[in-house]
C-alpha cells in the first residue's frame, strides 16, 4: 500500500477544494478518491497525429495514460507505441491532464514511438519481401511449365522410335538451367522458401529426364533397330544355306555318260 501524504488544499476556481498529496519520488499530484475516474467534468481534447486530428472526450482528471487508451482504437496504436506531447514536452503516463494544464479544447500532439515505428517498417519490408519472392517463384514455375510440355513431346517421339535433334535437347537443358539460376537468386523466407525449394527439385528432375532422353537418342540400338537387324540375319542364313556344319551332299546329275557313238548323216 502506497503511503499518501496530504500536503495542501486549494480552490480550483469552481468553488471546489483540491487536495494534494506527495507520492513516492516526491511527485506532487492531486489526491484522487475512488470513483473519480467515473465522475467529474468531461473535456474535449484535439489530438494531432500526423496529418490527422482526433477529437476525444475524457474526464478532466484523467491521466495521459488514460488518454492513450482512449486514442488506441482511434489511431491503431497501442498505448506503449504512443508518445504524447503537450506544450512541446513529452508527458508520462501517470501525469494528470489538469495538473499539466490541459483544458477543454487543448491541443496535444501524438507521435508514434520511434522504436515501434522502426519495428513496423521492418515487418512491412519482410512481408513485402515474402510477397515478392512468391511472385518470382510463380514466374519461374510458369516458364518451367512451358518447357515441361516440350519435354513430354520429345519423350513421346523417342518412345515411338523416332530420332530427334540432339540440339533440341541441349537447348531445353540450357533453358532449364537459366530458370534454376533465377530460383537461386530469389531471397525467400518461410513458406516462400519452401515453394522455391520445391521448384528447384522440379527443374532438376526435368534436367535428369533430358539427360536420359539424350542418351536414348544417341543409342542406335533402339527397339525398332534391333528388330530390323534380327530380320536381316535370318534372311542371310536362308540365302547362304547355312544350317549345318557338314558339307552338303551333291545332287545326282541327270546326264549319263556312255561310250556308244552314233553316226549322223
Amino acid at each position: 500500500m502506497k503511503k499518501r501524504t496530504r500536503v495542501g488544499v486549494e480552490n480550483d476556481g469552481l468553488n471546489r477544494k483540491i487536495d494534494w498529496e506527495l507520492r513516492p519520488g516526491r511527485m506532487l499530484v492531486q489526491k484522487r478518491d475512488i470513483g473519480d475516474a467515473n465522475s467529474g467534468i468531461m473535456i474535449k481534447i484535439k489530438v494531432s497525429h500526423g496529418s490527422y486530428y482526433h477529437d476525444v472526450l475524457v474526464h478532466a482528471q484523467s491521466t495521459f495514460g488514460d488518454l492513450k487508451r482512449v486514442l488506441s482504437p482511434e489511431t491503431g496504436l497501442e498505448p506503449k507505441e504512443q508518445r504524447l506531447l503537450f506544450r512541446g514536452k513529452e508527458k508520462e503516463d501517470n501525469e494528470c491532464l489538469h495538473i499539466a494544464g490541459v483544458k477543454d479544447m487543448s491541443k496535444i500532439v501524438l507521435l508514434e514511438d520511434p522504436a515501434s515505428k522502426e519495428k513496423k517498417l521492418e515487418e512491412m519490408k519482410k512481408n513485402q519481401g515474402v510477397l515478392n519472392a512468391y511472385e518470382e517463384v510463380a514466374k519461374v514455375r510458369a516458364e518451367v511449365d512451358k518447357l515441361s510440355q516440350k519435354i513430354v513431346d520429345l519423350e513421346t517421339s523417342l518412345l515411338s522410335g523416332l530420332k530427334v535433334s540432339d540440339r533440341e535437347i541441349v537447348v531445353l537443358t540450357e533453358l532449364l538451367m537459366v530458370e534454376l539460376l533465377k530460383l537461386d537468386s530469389i531471397v525467400a523466407d518461410g513458406e516462400a522458401k519452401v515453394q522455391r525449394r520445391v521448384e528447384v527439385r522440379r527443374v532438376q528432375s526435368f534436367v535428369d529426364t533430358l539427360d536420359n532422353l539424350k542418351a536414348r537418342n544417341s543409342n542406335p540400338f533402339s527397339k525398332k533397330s534391333i528388330n530390323a537387324v534380327s530380320v536381316t540375319k535370318n534372311w542371310e542364313r536362308f540365302e547362304l544355306g547355312v544350317g549345318s556344319l557338314h558339307i552338303p551332299t551333291p545332287l545326282p546329275s541327270s546326264t549319263k555318260i556312255t561310250q556308244d557313238w552314233e553316226l549322223f548323216d
